[in-house]
C-alpha cells in the first residue's frame, strides 16, 4: 500500500480547514464561505482507498467543527455519507473527466452542509434558518463545484511529483521470443 496519497489528503484537509478559517475576504464578499471538504472527500473516495476516507471524514471533521458554530464531532457522518457511496462506485465514475469532477463536487458540496443542516435539527439545536441560508447554500454548492476541479488537478499534480507510480508486474517478457513450427534439432 501506498501511504503518501493518504498523507497528501490529509494535508490538504488541514490546508483547506485553515485557510477556510484564515481568508475572509470570499466571506466577505459572498457572504458565505465556500467550503472545501466535500471536494476533497470526492477526490479522496475516487483515488484512494477506503481507511483515508474515513480518516478524511474524522480528521476533516473534527478540524471543520472547531473552527465553526458546529457541536464537535458533528461534520464526521455528513462527511463520511457523502464519499462512501463515491467509493463504492468509483469504478463507474468518469474520474478524470472535469465535468464529472464539478458535477460531483458540487453534488457533495450541496448535500454535505445538507446532512449537518439535518443532524443539528435532529438534535434539537436551534440554527438560524431563512432566505439567508439558501444564498449561503448556493454559493457553496456553485463554489464547491467549481473548486472540485482544481483540486483535482493539484492534488494529482503533487501525487505525480513527490509520490511514485506502482510498478506493475507481468509475467510476459518483451525479450522472449516465441517459435511456432516444428523444431528442427
Amino acid at each position: 500500500m501506498n501511504i503518501f496519497p493518504p498523507i497528501l489528503i490529509l494535508a490538504a484537509a488541514f490546508l483547506a480547514v485553515f485557510g477556510e478559517a484564515t481568508f475572509t475576504l470570499p466571506r466577505q464578499l459572498l457572504g458565505a464561505q465556500v467550503d472545501l471538504l466535500p471536494g476533497l472527500m470526492v477526490y479522496a473516495a475516487l483515488y484512494a482507498e477506503l481507511p483515508a476516507v474515513a480518516l478524511l471524514a474524522v480528521l476533516g471533521g473534527l478540524w471543520f467543527d472547531t473552527f465553526s458554530a458546529n457541536p464537535l464531532g458533528l461534520t464526521i457522518l455528513p462527511l463520511f455519507a457523502v464519499g462512501f457511496p463515491i467509493y463504492l462506485r468509483r469504478d463507474l465514475l468518469l474520474r478524470d473527466a472535469p465535468f464529472a469532477q464539478l458535477v460531483l463536487g458540487a453534488v457533495a458540496s450541496a448535500l454535505a452542509p445538507a446532512l449537518a443542516l439535518l443532524l443539528l435539527l435532529s438534535s434539537r439545536q436551534q440554527p438560524l434558518l431563512g432566505w439567508g441560508t439558501l444564498w449561503q447554500w448556493a454559493v457553496m454548492t456553485i463554489g464547491g463545484g467549481l473548486a472540485a476541479p482544481g483540486l483535482f488537478w493539484l492534488l494529482g499534480r503533487c501525487d505525480r511529483a513527490f509520490g511514485y507510480p506502482l510498478r506493475q508486474e507481468t509475467s510476459f517478457r518483451p525479450d522472449r521470443e516465441i517459435q511456432r513450427g516444428r523444431n528442427k534439432l
